[in-house]
């Protein structure tokens, strides 16, 4: 089979979705506050002109990989629940799913997340969207009779205060749970609790 070369455009997005997968590995390998334009640029192996076609600021960078990073774990945790069958299995694998997106993140990145207002933002939003999908499958588990008749949204909204506490840090500071282990604790959890 001959390859067929890339247009121009096809070959930019490409690079530039390259360019974001290195970067958002880099943040989450060693955090991002302490590292400048300049720095990133040497690590990445481009020039700061190609980071700026990226972003017009560093702080606009940072917001930007980290919307790549939740848009891309997003994706791979919907995958894993879309080859899933029943409520509590499909609860499991999309917490656990979440949990193992969020493993590669380093306490470095997870600190300088929090601290930075526009990347905690965005994490914060996927946590809204991640609690109300919870609440979708339970609620959608209950109408076909595999989990108990409970109130999703009481549970869902039980679930989202963990999941924004995990998200704020608190989980880790009271008990030492990374956000990842956190995650794989709340399956568990949920899944007990509704069982039928």
């Amino acid at each position: 089979m001959m390859d067929v070369p890339l247009s121009g455009i096809e070959h930019t997005t490409a690079r530039r979705s390259e360019l974001f997968d290195q970067l958002v590995a880099l943040f989450l390998s060693e955090g991002f506050a302490h590292l400048t334009l300049d720095t990133i640029a040497a690590r990445l192996r481009c020039s700061k002109s190609t980071l700026y076609t990226l972003a017009a600021s560093k702080d606009d960078l940072v917001r930007a990989a980290t919307v790549h990073f939740f848009k891309s774990a997003a994706e791979q945790v919907e995958d894993s629940v879309a080859v899933t069958i029943g409520t509590k299995e499909r609860l499991t694998a999309y917490l656990t799913a979440v949990g193992v997106a969020l493993r590669p993140a380093s306490e470095q990145f997870m600190t300088d997340l929090a601290s930075f207002a526009p990347a905690r933002t965005v994490y914060e939003t996927n946590t809204s969207i991640a609690a109300q999908r919870v609440q979708q499958l339970i609620a959608e588990g209950a109408l076909r009779g595999e989990v108990r008749d409970l109130h999703a949204a009481f549970v869902a909204d039980v679930a989202a205060s963990a999941m924004v506490r995990i998200q704020n840090r608190e989980i880790f500071r009271t008990t030492g749970l990374v956000d990842s282990d956190a995650y794989l604790e709340l399956a568990r959890l949920l899944t007990t609790g509704v069982g039928t």
